[in-house]
């Protein structure tokens, strides 16, 4: 709670938003780079060292193959000029390394097509030129906060060459430093190492992201993207594996399985006569593209007017193909964007926006999903209150539109000592009036009203929903019960919403429940959140309660 309220003062206060953003690891960047142009020397990172730990802990570990003969370099020292940028950021300054972060460069390369989204990762005034000092920082959206995180510009080279992302135009670097300092976030460069699109679409926008299976798509499945696109929204696509063989194999079409690309156009041509739609597609290897109709040297091209003919190039990573190709060849659709209602709505509005941080602890909040009745009810709990149905005089359905996202935190950083994303989701009831943490009595008497689509250990589980208006109870968990970790849950909504975070009023007749999970080795103690009726403690309560349950255990 108390975390809650400083968070929220903070932002009140405009720290954590993009304008006044937090300095990661307490660095500032400006102080930092003025103290290395006063001394004559080049800034060097102590929190994110030129070392094997920065590389990874297994694949990427000290002493093994892949890191064998790897030299940290700067910039000046790979090429005689370096740029930051050239040109304007582009998609095609992207070019996978020997890293399995396509998941993540595919949403860089949808980065570029914004460039007021660009501006706002990639800080602008960044240059090897007069006040070059070895030191750059990007800013990234971390669990309800934005974060300013300065590094270095030694990268890892193997052979002269950038181990990772790259640049086609070997004298630009923003990508590289980028990706960096998105590894420093998550501890390390193999942290990224498989992922999804969506994780590095929401550090780069504070949005909320939406999937979407293209074996059953909504009928409006092409507005929806073009109007994704029109609108700045960040989109990426995939196509499923059945098997681990399958895993970034190459079809007859040159496609690749178990993929990431990002999606960065869709457009509608006439093509002999009638009307074609078209989606162009980007691969962040930088080559391997589509063969098969309207690719970059197919004939269908042809027969389109001049006027609306696509710019296409040879091998670049970039293609067109039509829309009933993609949906026959691709699984699933993930689209990110600030303004969820923008994907059905021609109007774009801002919807309202509720963060809670949370935790779950083993033995006191960690009870896992609706499947283990007696344990679930010790999951935080929380409550909305939708009051306003939405606006929309063409809707037939009457009730109040949210976007649920439940996000488990730092999970990535935790890969160092072998551990890795939960199994999450949450339920959702409807409740009147609740001031306190139900118990487990209600759970076994009320079914949910609604729930996650699924519980999957992905970084997050979103859900768009569409109630009348009343008092909701959100149940965030993991699957199984007795998993530590920490959590960000928020409500995007159409109209304005109250959120609240409900906790336990612990009284003695709960003395029994408490000294039975204690005979279970379960230690079930609410010090977050230990209230007598009166909604305090006092010192002697306190010494009576944690007497009656230590006394219990040996």
């Amino acid at each position: 709670m108390a975390s809650n309220l400083a968070k929220k003062r903070a932002l009140a206060a405009g720290f954590g938003t993009n304008a006044n953003a937090v300095k990661y690891l307490n660095q500032d960047f400006e102080a930092l780079r003025a103290q290395c142009l006063n001394r004559g020397g080049l800034f060097s990172d102590p929190t994110f060292p030129a070392a094997p730990e920065s590389l990874g802990f297994n694949e990427l570990g000290p002493g093994s193959y892949k890191t064998r003969a790897v030299q940290w370099k700067r910039p000046g020292e790979l090429c005689s000029s370096p740029e930051f940028i050239v040109g304007g950021a582009t998609r095609t300054d992207i070019c996978q390394g020997a890293l399995g972060d396509c998941w993540l460069l595919a949403a860089i390369a949808s980065l570029t097509l914004n460039e007021d989204v660009m501006a706002r990762v990639v800080p602008v005034g960044q240059s090897f030129g007069e006040s070059y000092a070895g030191i750059f920082h990007f800013q990234f959206w971390q669990f309800g906060e934005w974060v300013d995180v300065v590094i270095d510009d030694r990268l890892p080279t193997k052979d002269g060459e950038l181990l990772f992302v790259h640049s086609a135009e070997g004298s630009e670097f923003w990508s590289a430093l980028l990706e960096k300092a998105y590894a420093k976030v998550n501890g390390c460069y193999e942290a990224l190492s498989g992922g999804s699109t969506t994780e590095g679409f929401e550090d780069f926008t504070g949005g909320i992201a939406e999937n979407y299976d293209l074996r059953k798509p909504p009928p409006n499945m092409f507005q929806i993207i073009k109007k994704a696109i029109e609108s700045g929204a960040l989109l990426g696509c995939s196509i499923d594996i059945t098997s681990a063989a399958d895993s970034e194999a190459v079809t007859r079409q040159k496609l690749v399985k178990g993929h990431a690309y990002s999606l960065t156009g869709a457009v509608e041509v006439t093509y002999r006569g009638r009307k074609e739609k078209l989606i162009r597609i980007r691969n962040p290897w930088g080559q391997v593209e589509w063969t098969g109709a309207w690719s970059d040297s197919s004939s269908e091209w042809n027969s389109v007017d001049d006027s609306e003919r696509q710019n296409v190039k040879a091998d670049d990573g970039e293609f067109w193909m039509s829309f009933t190709e993609f949906l026959r060849h691709y699984s699933r659709i993930e689209i990110c964007t600030l303004t969820p209602d923008t994907l059905t709505d021609d109007s774009v509005k801002h919807w309202s926006v509720c963060n809670y941080d949370g935790s779950w602890r083993k033995g006191s909040t960690a009870g896992g999903c609706r499947n283990h009745a007696y344990t679930f009810w010790m999951n935080p709990q929380f409550v909305i209150r939708l009051d306003e149905e939405d606006d929309d005089p063409d809707d037939n359905e009457v009730g109040c539109s949210f976007v649920v996202g439940l996000i488990q935190k730092n999970r990535r950083r935790l890969r160092k000592v072998g551990e890795d994303m939960h199994t999450i989701g949450f339920a959702i009831y409807e409740v009147r009036k609740r001031e306190v943490h139900l118990d487990k009595n209600y759970f076994l008497t009320h079914a949910q009203k609604a729930r996650s689509e699924t519980f999957v250990n992905l970084r997050e589980v979103s859900t768009r929903f569409k109630m009348p208006p009343g008092e909701y109870l959100i149940v965030p968990s993991t699957f199984e019960p007795h998993l530590n970790g920490d959590f960000c849950i928020r409500v995007f909504s159409e109209k304005q919403t109250e959120t609240r975070i409900l906790f336990a009023v612990l009284g003695s007749s709960d003395f029994y429940s408490i000294q039975n999970c204690v005979k279970k080795k379960h230690f079930v103690f609410y010090m977050y959140c230990l209230f007598i009726q009166d909604m305090e403690i006092s010192a002697a309560e306190l010494k009576t309660i944690m007497n009656k349950i230590v006394s219990k255990r040996k």
